[in-house]
């Protein structure tokens, strides 16, 4: 009877042990298609042998224990990769705004066509045409009228650019935020898992975990450390502590220089020039280093251009005999110019005589129409500096649209490898559930036998059948 017992309790185990592995099968299958949910397993453990007073027993057969299927170099791995490719379409994105403010797309990268552009060649196009006619006064106003379209497209090209600027300074100040909601989260799963590891499975929160993690990288790069208890603390690329264990530290923003600026630490120092990954490393990329070169040389073609043709004009009189004046506005400096520069001249005022010449004079209308093809701005005329600095940006976007389809590809890699591990695959689970099903009822069809034969022992010399 103690050996039916035995096969009894044994039964009554795989029981256990079969339906543990069926439960965890069916709930990834249930969980297929939630995000960041890790595929759980079940291991199956022998039991200790027990020795009570010279009798050796096996314990009842195994233990289903369930087990979530995760590599911790594949989540890092994916973290890293998900930094780099949303730095890299956020900045790409930045550029392709700049690049379509120039009126510019992958398709259409001419100077000439681009609204400055234009305004460049038809400002010149003017004086050459008062060269021609200098005393015409149609022809002078055409010329103003040049001045003031040419003032008006470097004016805009210059709030153009401030406003991505503007614009990624608040966007910058909203990821910040963001940062801080997800990293009181990891703080909060921190303390959960902490609290039931390892005598309980925490693979819900670990996966909750993982995914604000995931998250929080796609918005700033960060670095992972494993602590104990299944903990994990977390690091701005510039070593910055953001998360540890249960507690998490907040960033915040300030403006420098009309610059946001993302604070953290105590006392707090700025990051911002040291931050790398995510949208905000991208954003701080476009905004510190890659936009502030394109003011600077339309600033520096501004000033260039009217100092030029301010200079010239000065050096002549007016068909009035009047000596010649400034035609722009401009500060004194480069910096700042191409968002200051206005037309000052009034009707009348261009001189295209020559000094000593009489009111016909063509001297000085020739001299300023020469400025066209002048090497007036970085040893070029103005049309060339500016068609240089359209290739200029376009090899920035195009390099960057490479780097970007890069790292998206080396993303969707680390996603292959993670999802080869520990996505649910339906095919595996028919596959696991099968055999737990048909393992489920052989231990029943034992059990079943077991019962049978202990009935039939009970009802040896007893009129009354036990079933």
């Amino acid at each position: 009877m103690g050996t039916l017992m035995g096969l009894m309790s044994l039964s009554r185990a795989a029981l256990d042990a079969d339906q543990s592995a069926i439960d965890t099968t069916s709930n990834n299958v249930a969980n297929q298609n939630t995000a960041g949910y890790t595929r759980e397993v079940t291991n199956f453990t022998a039991n200790d042998a027990v020795s009570l007073s010279g009798y050796q027993g096996t314990g009842e057969s195994v233990t289903a224990t369930t087990v979530s299927q995760r590599d911790r170099v594949l989540e890092q791995q994916l973290q890293q990769q998900t930094q780099g490719a949303t730095q890299g379409s956020t900045r790409l994105t930045a550029l392709q705004d700049v690049q379509s403010m120039f009126g510019l797309s992958s398709t259409s990268s001419n100077a000439s066509s681009t609204v400055l552009g234009s305004a460049v060649d038809g400002f010149f196009s003017s004086l050459t045409a008062l060269s021609s006619n200098p005393t015409d006064a149609a022809t002078q106003s055409a010329v103003l009228t040049a001045a003031t379209t040419l003032a008006s497209a470097f004016n805009s090209t210059s709030q153009g650019l401030s406003g991505e600027v503007s614009t990624l300074n608040s966007q910058i100040a909203t990821a910040a935020q963001q940062v801080n909601g997800l990293t009181a989260t990891v703080a909060q799963l921190n303390q959960q898992i902490t609290e039931l590891s390892p005598n309980a499975d925490a693979g819900t929160l670990e996966d909750a975990r993982q995914q604000a993690i995931l998250q929080l990288s796609s918005i700033l790069g960060v670095d992972q450390i494993t602590t104990q208890g299944n903990g994990v603390t977390l690091t701005a690329s510039d070593g910055t502590v953001l998360v540890s264990g249960s507690q998490s530290f907040s960033l915040s923003t300030t403006t420098v220089d009309g610059a946001t600026q993302i604070v953290a630490g105590d006392p707090p120092a700025a990051l911002s020039n040291d931050i790398q990954g995510g949208t905000i490393g991208g954003m701080l990329q476009a905004r510190d280093q890659d936009i502030p070169p394109m003011q600077a040389a339309m600033d520096q073609l501004a000033y260039a251009v009217g100092s030029a043709v301010n200079t010239q004009n000065q050096a002549g009189t007016t068909p009035s005999g009047v000596a010649g004046g400034a035609v722009f506005t401009l500060p004194t400096s480069a910096a700042g110019a191409a968002g200051m520069i206005s037309v000052v001249l009034t009707a009348g005022g261009l001189a295209t005589a020559g000094a000593g010449e009489g009111s016909s004079g063509t001297t000085n209308a020739l001299a300023l129409a020469n400025l066209g093809t002048a090497n007036v701005v970085g040893g070029e005329p103005a049309s060339g500096f500016f068609a240089n600095f359209i290739g200029t940006l376009g090899s920035t976007v195009s390099s960057a649209t490479v780097a970007s389809t890069a790292s998206t590809a080396s993303l969707a890699q680390a996603q292959t490898q993670r999802d080869s591990l520990s996505a649910v695959s339906l095919d595996d689970e028919a596959t696991a559930l099968t055999q737990y099903q048909r393992s489920y009822e052989a231990a029943a069809k034992v059990f079943t036998i077991v019962d049978q034969l202990m009935a039939d022992s009970l009802n040896l010399g007893q009129e009354t059948p036990v079933s």
